[in-house]
């Protein structure tokens, strides 16, 4: 059954994307070591989604409250920019849309919790993956058919694809 409220998306109506980390490119959970390091999965899928993404000139971000260095990492291996450790995503994003002429009505969000709520309001279109929070899945536009860490971000890139061809 398919889960996205809405089926029109353009991409020329698209400015940028922005991702939240944990719960959307992860399945929110954590490994923690005796020694305090933590680790996380992601799903490959994902990097190659941003990969496909990057090749329709859409310009994509990761803007996280999570401050380990996982995060740095894995926006350094698939190639974008990451925010992180932002206490306020909603005041980040304005200010980053402002500095670099993005259009918050033409900018998607993904987030998956309820510290992405006050972020996805201001956005024209709030997308979260299939588990998100119920608060989250009221606002969203898109209510995508992935769980957060099972390929989320390839799931939206296949929507695009798919609402650009038809």
């Amino acid at each position: 059954m398919k889960r996205i409220k809405n089926k029109i998306i353009n991409t020329k109506h698209i400015d940028l994307i922005v991702y939240d980390f944990d719960g959307v490119m992860t399945d929110n959970k954590v490994i923690t070591f005796e020694n305090g390091k933590e680790a996380v999965i992601t799903n490959r899928s994902d990097g190659l989604a941003v990969t496909l993404i990057k090749k329709k000139g859409i310009p994509q971000i990761i803007i996280s409250t999570e401050s380990n260095k996982v995060v740095i990492a894995r926006a350094k291996k698939i190639g974008i920019l990451v925010l992180h450790n932002i206490e306020n995503k909603k005041k980040c994003l304005i200010e980053y849309c402002k500095k670099n002429n993005y259009n918050l009505k033409k900018t998607v969000y993904i987030g998956n919790d309820i510290n992405d709520l006050e972020v996805m309001k201001i956005v024209g279109i709030p997308v979260c993956p299939l588990d998100a929070h119920q608060d989250i899945r009221k606002i969203s536009k898109y209510v995508l058919n992935k769980k957060g860490g099972e390929g989320v971000i390839r799931d939206f890139a296949d929507l695009i694809t798919q609402q650009k061809t038809e």
